[in-house]
C-alpha cells in the first residue's frame, strides 16, 4: 500500500475555501507548484485485523515529483525524480526501482501531481460531509494500483483521502501542517541507494 502513496505522493489540494471539491482542486493545480506537510496513515485490511498506523512527512513538485519518507513505527522511503520511482527499506537495506510509465499515470501518485488527469481519471464531485467538500476519482486504467480515492478539502488545506484496493484494502490518510508553493531543493527528488543495498528492477 506504500506504493499508493508514494507517491504521496501523497494529496489534491483546495484554494478557496466553500468552493465545491472540484473547483478547489482545479484551483490548486492550475496556482500551485509544490507543497509539503505532514501525514498519518491507517491501513484497513478486508479481514477485519487491526488497522496497520504509520506516520510520516511528504513533499511533492509537479509534474511527476515526490518524496514520501515514513517515520513511525517504521522507516521507508518512496521518493520519485518524475522519471524513476525508488522505494527504500532501511531494515532491509534494500531499493526496489521502477519506471513511472502508464501505471504511475493512473496511480493516486499522479493525481496528487497533477499528471494529465483527464486522460487517466474520472473525476467527479463528492457529497460534502463533516465540514468537507470530497472529490472522487477512479483510475481509467485496467492496472492501476486502486479502484477509487475520496479526497477532502477544508480550510484551504487537503486534510484527507481514502483509497481502496481491488482486495478491498482501504488506506485513510490524515494530512496536517500543508503549507503550499515551498521553495524545495532538487536534491530532495534524488536518490543514490546507501552502500552495500540491494538494488532490484529497473
Amino acid at each position: 500500500m506504500k506504493n499508493y502513496i508514494a507517491c504521496l505522493v501523497a494529496s489534491a489540494y483546495c484554494l478557496t475555501a466553500n468552493a465545491s471539491g472540484l473547483g478547489q482542486l482545479k484551483s490548486f493545480l492550475e496556482t500551485n507548484r509544490s507543497a509539503r506537510g505532514v501525514f498519518t496513515q491507517t491501513v484497513i485490511a478486508k479481514s477485519g485485523k487491526k488497522p496497520q498506523q504509520s506516520a510520516g512527512i511528504f513533499a511533492l513538485q509537479r509534474p511527476g515529483k515526490f518524496r514520501w519518507s515514513y517515520e513511525k513505527p517504521y522507516k521507508a522511503l518512496l521518493v520519485s525524480d518524475g522519471v524513476k520511482l525508488w522505494s527504500y527499506d532501511p531494515e532491509l537495506n534494500q531499493v526496489a526501482v521502477k519506471k513511472l510509465g502508464s501505471a504511475f499515470g493512473s496511480s493516486p501518485a499522479a493525481l496528487l501531481a497533477g499528471q494529465n488527469l483527464d486522460k487517466h481519471f474520472e473525476l467527479k464531485e463528492g457529497v460534502a460531509a463533516d465540514g468537507l467538500e470530497f472529490v472522487e476519482a477512479a483510475p481509467k486504467g485496467g492496472d492501476a494500483s486502486f479502484e477509487s480515492m475520496k479526497i477532502g478539502f477544508a480550510a484551504n488545506r487537503p486534510v484527507s483521502m481514502e483509497i481502496h484496493d481491488s482486495f478491498g484494502q482501504v488506506t485513510v490518510l490524515r494530512i496536517s501542517q500543508f503549507e503550499a508553493n515551498p521553495a524545495l531543493p532538487a536534491g530532495l527528488f534524488r536518490f543514490v541507494a546507501p552502500a552495500g543495498a540491494d538494488v532490484v528492477g529497473d
